[in-house]
């Protein structure tokens, strides 16, 4: 998690065990972590980024009801390459419509 407290935002990531995929369980921890941080914090923006062809951790963040907002290509260098990363964000007044 990284904050930015003088623009209101925070940035999202997860790692689950291999055993726990496909169960539910990072959509809920992700929905649970936005909603203290929109209720309680009174941020304006929370946003996550993931490996553009890590499809599974992309459909956690749509179901926590955040959006596509592009691909960063090259953005990150990871396991020996460059990767490209898409950028998922949800903002307060999106999250207040979906309550």
């Amino acid at each position: 998690m990284e904050a930015a407290p003088e623009h209101s935002r925070a940035e999202l990531g997860y790692v689950l065990a291999q055993e726990y995929w496909g169960t539910g369980l990072m959509p809920e921890a992700v929905r649970r972590v936005i909603r203290f941080w929109f209720e309680r914090m009174d941020l304006n923006r929370v946003e996550a980024r993931c490996i553009a062809k890590n499809t599974a951790s992309a459909r956690v963040m749509e179901k926590a009801g955040m959006s596509y907002e592009g691909t960063l290509r090259r953005r990150e260098y990871i396991k020996g390459a460059y990767r490209d990363m898409r950028m998922y964000a949800i903002l307060r007044d999106e999250y207040a419509r979906t309550r």
